[in-house]
């Protein structure tokens, strides 16, 4: 739901969804930015994105958010998928405990490409199965304590949560940023707009809409 036209923000930050193949990273990606969920949907190849913007507080926030193949063979594309990420939800299954185990190698991976300031929520999908449930969630929550990450359990299939995680790590990014600009002696309210909020130092492509720049 756009709460105004599609180009009017005041942020756009980029969220990369990781973990193992077969998660649901697909279906909560689109649950969040089209209310859909597939039961025949295939693996990724490569890489999509979708947008969905949402207020936070009174400013306009634009989520870009990245999808990736979990599969091994994808793994050349790393560094330009997770560049000016300023945000992640690392995604497990909560029926398949080896999707879980592979979460420290994701989080590695991820640190390795991002800035230390980075939004991380871990997720546990696929709810729903409850009856066959491999990880508890007080293990996952204290993993994620840990970690320093958020935790969440959600499922794509009956929209449980997912509205929740996306916004949740939107909100604590927007945190981030206005702590940083208050930090800086400036006053979040007046950022000029354009200017670009490093988050992240890595190449970052999260920014401040630029006013008045795409009027037709």
């Amino acid at each position: 739901m756009a709460y105004r036209a599609d180009d009017d923000y005041d942020y756009l930050f980029k969220v990369v969804l990781i973990g193992d193949s077969g998660v649901g990273k697909s279906n909560l990606l689109s649950r969040f930015t089209r209310d859909e969920f597939s039961l025949e949907s295939k693996s990724t190849i490569g890489v999509e994105f979708a947008t969905r913007s949402i207020r936070v507080e009174d400013k306009v926030i634009k989520a870009q958010i990245w999808d990736t193949a979990g599969q091994e063979r994808y793994r050349a594309i790393t560094s330009a998928y997770y560049r000016g990420a300023v945000g992640a939800l690392v995604v497990y299954d909560i029926t398949r405990h080896v999707t879980f185990e592979n979460i420290e190698r994701w989080l590695k991976e991820l640190r390795d490409h991002t800035d230390s300031n980075i939004v991380i929520m871990l997720v546990g999908n696929k709810a729903d199965l409850r009856h066959l449930r491999a990880i508890n969630t007080e293990d996952a929550k204290e993993f994620s304590e840990k970690e320093n990450a958020f935790f969440m359990e959600t499922s794509a299939l009956e929209s449980m949560n997912v509205e929740n995680a996306f916004t949740e790590v939107l909100t604590q990014i927007y945190r981030v940023v206005s702590r940083k600009s208050l930090e800086a002696g400036d006053d979040p309210a007046d950022l000029p707009k354009g200017q670009t909020i490093n988050v992240g130092t890595k190449d970052d492509v999260s920014a401040v809409k630029k006013a008045g720049c795409c009027s037709s």
